[in-house]
């Protein structure tokens, strides 16, 4: 066989093939300096399937001596990676002095000028500036070429300097690509200073005004990276694709200093393999614009369950040669928006399922890298989201090429928040925003600002730069058939939202603030927005805390104060609870919720909840698992297996079929999971199998050798039972105190009912024997029928709680008893129930049934302290079993004998200003409840995120004693 390659080919080539074995010669043709390589392969026939992959892949990549675009960076290429220049800030922290400073980044971060958050808190305005200077060389061989200094980020204005010239106008705008063509500035083969002026605010005051009054973190400095780009003479200077779902592509190329010649292309996939036929069209000399297109059968089309990606490649040719060629990836996807109906792509409805996302990291600030980007991309689509939109302005390049790699609908934004770029300024950032992005498929949508952020003279220009002709929207308003109102309330609305004739598409409807809305409230929305036809989904605010590390404050972590605390995730991306809670409502396989009984024959009911996947294209598998508690080890079983994936397509339903062993009854909890194509875990149910009399009966011990003893002293009943002794109120019932023979145990004042019941206390409080168990019995005072309260000591020293109460009315937020036991006390839980996140009475899902051992902390989610830790501790935890009280001195052992009972664990502590994110909690420190409450958002009441935040309800209008609330507990107070 014989290739024939070019030397730089050559140098590419070296690491397929110097390692193999097979016989090489070589031996040089053609003419001096563009010497080419004859390769005479003698290739085993398996080596050759291999390499023919490979060269097909560098005949797209080195096409005919064309030249590529040749890139040069003079910083680091993200805040993983960085280069010092030399730098001199003006006002603040470190300020009147030249030092170095790595770039990109913000020089806050770096110790340098003042932290500002938004919100017109600028207070040193226009003084603080940051002087970069930065010595670099160009190649010799550059000379003759066109060559550009391009900055991908720059806070704000930016004045750029090359051997003392400046490189053309100052750049106004943070976000935003631009460049300088400064072949005439240069010195080739020898040494070039570079120098920038960064203002942080601007001379303009509608950039001030779109940007550095938003409500979010301003900064200053030259945060994304800056590089030298060089083009031979003639040459592509743009690529803009559009390329259909039904393989129809076309593209529009602009051109400097064209001869006469043609303009060739070629699609290939992403395994380098040519995808149709090469295409052609004619340039005529003088042409700055080429128009070419060509058809590709069977192309596959892209969406987030299926990101399908190609390359194309195009090249100019003038006199016979190839003069330069130029990359570009794209997707064939179709966008449409349908009036009164909905957004399609590819011909199908999309219900959005999407978080508001910041460019952002506690150390880096706006500086950010590739691998925080994969990882960000990640945890969205791990939580079963489909969409981001960019708040509030266009993200790194690397971002965005991962949402086209691993999949999620783009909305990419143009800053303004309450304030806009007047037209001059916005009309050159809305170009250099579509010019930078145009081609990524995963944009869906554009967004002209927010929260009337938004210029009107500027729409017609994302309709003229953006040659696929995406939607366009004003966040927080109707406009083009879509209203994106933020922040309505469930099922609100006359004759607009999801009431009226609009696309209803709100860009954020649930604000996470500390540890309210994102996921507490979602699963009524989502219901109702998935079942009506005119919603298109929304956007959760937002993705994660933005919390800011402050260096001239000891590195505290900083949310200032209410404003940045929004987040699902921690500001070091730790998962608060609404991740999961999240993950399960938008999981696209739902699982209708059903009882594990004897009569379960492995049958499941599911609905297909995807856009596009068909659920045999995912896998699932099953778990079987046997739980220990204090007194019995788990012994060890379990058993795994896989379940044949069912064929039900895109919104219908169908039925998962498990083989169960025929032992499946012996274990405790059935675990189901699901995978998507990719075999990236959708979610895990847990089922439990066991109830909770069986887990009971396995840990209580009643019998002992000799039945309690009973004193009257006082006010109290005092008992003795196998080394415990426990006093009883007479008067009220309560458990009064505890101790052994190890000491005190400080368990006491209770059961207290909680808030909104009756109070009045215990009546006709008496004793008896029951066989060898002493039982104290009380009721409650009421007006009709009486509620029950039953103590029963056992000779074994175990005591059993049994209460039966009605609350007044028919409802109220909190419906339990409390205990009070010193939190300081207490070094954390293990307990078999729902984890390991706490709930909410509006945040109920996303939890498993396991056995969990917490440790004890103090987190306020989303407040910044000087330890946080997740999952939080305290709170109200779902369907206990039985809990270990770990505490500095003797341990207690609870066990609860009643379906869906929640445990409380104390009251969480309350950041300075709440909100709605703070609802009451019960008196007393350790709480058995049957119904808790719901939290709300930032702006909105819990009650009004739907029925799920509505107060608890309970009605028996007869008083059934056999229908009352109630909750059975037993207590080990040994120690043990």
């Amino acid at each position: 066989m014989f290739f024939n390659f070019s030397t730089n080919q050559m140098s590419r080539m070296g690491h397929f093939v110097g390692r193999k074995k097979s016989p090489v010669t070589l031996r040089s043709i053609g003419t001096p300096g563009a010497v080419d390589y004859l390769f005479c392969l003698q290739l085993p026939k398996q080596f050759f399937i291999q390499l023919s992959a490979v060269l097909v892949l560098l005949s797209f990549t080195f096409i005919a001596n064309a030249q590529k675009t040749e890139k040069i960076f003079l910083s680091g290429t993200g805040s993983d990676h960085t280069v010092n220049w030399q730098f001199y800030c003006t006002a603040g922290q470190n300020s009147g002095k030249w030092t170095t400073i790595p770039v990109p980044s913000n020089w806050e971060l770096q110790g340098f000028g003042k932290y500002n958050y938004g919100l017109d808190k600028d207070t040193l305005k226009g003084k603080e500036q940051g002087l970069y200077k930065y010595n670099f060389n160009v190649p010799a061989s550059w000379k003759g070429k066109d060559i550009n200094i391009v900055f991908d980020g720059s806070m704000t204005d930016t004045k750029v300097l090359i051997n003392g010239q400046q490189a053309g106008a100052i750049h106004q705008g943070s976000f935003y690509r631009f460049k300088y063509d400064i072949t005439k500035l240069l010195k080739y083969g020898q040494t070039n200073l570079l120098e920038v002026t960064v203002s942080k605010q601007s001379e303009n005051a509608s950039v001030n005004g779109a940007e550095r009054k938003g409500d979010f973190w301003i900064f200053g400095g030259i945060f994304r990276p800056v590089y030298l780009e060089a083009f031979p003479k003639e040459h592509i200077s743009h690529v803009a694709v559009n390329a259909q779902a039904d393989g129809s592509f076309d593209a529009s190329l602009k051109l400097s200093n064209a001869n006469a010649g043609t303009i060739t292309g070629q699609l290939y996939t992403l395994a380098g393999l040519k995808a149709g036929a090469a295409f052609t069209v004619g340039v005529k000399k003088g042409d700055t614009v080429a128009k070419i297109k060509t058809r590709l059968a069977g192309a596959k089309q892209w969406s987030p369950e299926f990101p399908n990606l190609y390359n194309v490649v195009f090249t100019l040719n003038a006199n016979g040669k190839a003069i330069h060629n130029v990359q570009q990836r794209f997707g064939f996807r179709t966008i449409e928006f349908r009036e009164r109906d909905g957004i399609y792509v590819n011909n199908v409805k999309i219900k959005f399922k999407g978080v508001n996302r910041h460019s952002f990291w506690p150390t880096t600030g706006r500086a950010l890298n590739k691998t925080r980007s994969i990882e960000d991309v990640k945890l969205i689509k791990g939580m079963n989201m489909n969409a981001v939109r960019m708040s509030h302005y266009p993200p790194d390049d690397h971002f965005l090429d991962v949402c086209d790699s691993l999949g999620l609908f783009v909305l990419d934004e143009l800053t303004g928040w309450h304030n806009f770029y007047d037209t001059r300024v916005g009309s050159k950032l809305v170009k250099e925003m579509i010019e930078k992005d145009v081609n990524h498929p995963s944009i869906t949508i554009w967004d002209n600002g927010n929260e009337g952020g938004f210029n009107l003279d500027l729409d017609h220009l994302f309709d003229e730069y953006d040659i696929q002709k995406r939607p366009l929207i004003h966040p927080w308003t109707i406009f083009r058939g879509i209203n994106t109102q933020h922040y309505i309330n469930y099922d609100y609305g006359t004759g607009t939202n999801l009431h009226g004739h609009d696309v209803a598409f709100p860009t954020e409807f649930l604000h996470g603030l500390y540890d309210g809305g994102a996921g507490a409230g979602l699963d009524d929305f989502w219901e109702l927005m998935y079942h009506t036809p005119i919603s298109a989904g929304g956007f959760i605010w937002s993705f994660a805390d933005e919390d800011v590390v402050r260096t001239d404050k000891d590195g505290m972590l900083d949310a200032d104060g209410d404003h940045a605390p929004d987040g699902i995730l921690g500001p070091y991306h730790e998962k608060e609870g609404s991740y999961n809670a999240i993950k399960e409502i938008w999981c696209p396989v739902r699982m209708e919720a059903r009882e594990i009984t004897p009569a379960f024959d492995g049958r499941f009911r599911l609905e297909n909840r995807y856009l596009y996947t068909n659920t045999k294209q995912c896998t699932f598998s099953y778990k079987l698992a046997h739980l220990s508690n204090p007194y019995q080890k788990a012994d060890g079983r379990v058993k795994t297996g896989s379940i044949l994936s069912p064929n039900v397509a895109p919104g219908q339903f169908g039925y998962l079929q498990m083989q169960l062993p025929a032992d499946w009854k012996s274990y405790d909890v059935l675990y189901v999971t699901a995978y998507d194509n990719s075999k990236n875990e959708l979610y895990t149910w847990s089922y439990p199998i066991v109830g909770h009399g069986t887990v009971t009966s396995r840990m209580i011990t009643k019998t002992g050798s000799k039945k309690p003893e009973i004193t009257e002293a006082d006010s109290l009943y005092k008992v003795s039972a196998n080394g415990i002794d426990v006093a009883f109120s007479r008067n009220s019932g309560m458990l009064v105190s505890v101790k052994n023979s190890k000491g005190s145990i400080p368990f006491n004042r209770g059961p207290i009912l909680a808030e909104g019941w009756d109070k009045a206390g215990f009546q006709k409080l008496s004793y008896h024997y029951d066989n060898d168990n002493l039982v104290i019995e009380a009721t409650f005072e009421k007006k009709t029928t009486e509620a029950q309260l039953k103590w029963t000591v056992f000779p074994s020293g175990w005591i059993e709680m049994a209460l039966k109460y009605w609350p007044i009315g028919e409802e109220g937020n909190m419906l339990g008893i409390s205990f009070s036991y010193p939190e300081k006390d207490v070094k954390g839980v293990t307990y078999m129930g729902d984890g390991p996140y706490h709930v909410w009475k509006n945040r109920l899902k996303g939890v498993t049934l396991n056995v969990w051992d917490k440790k004890y902390n103090s987190t306020i989610t989303g407040n910044p302290q000087p330890k946080i830790e997740y999952p939080e501790f305290k709170g109200y935890y779902s369907n206990l079993y039985w809990m270990k009280l770990n505490t500095t001195g003797q341990p207690i052992t609870i066990v609860c004998d009643n379906r869906d009972v929640f445990m409380r664990l104390f009251t969480p502590d309350k950041p300075k200003k709440v909100y709605n994110t703070a609802p009451d909690f019960p008196s007393g420190d350790i709480s058995f409840m049957n119904g808790i409450t719901a939290i709300g958002t930032k702006s909105q009441k819990a009650d009004k995120l739907g029925t799920q935040g509505f107060p608890n309800k309970y009605f028996d209008y007869y008083k059934d004693i056999n229908m009352a609330l109630a909750i059975t507990l037993y207590f080990d107070f040994s120690g043990k």
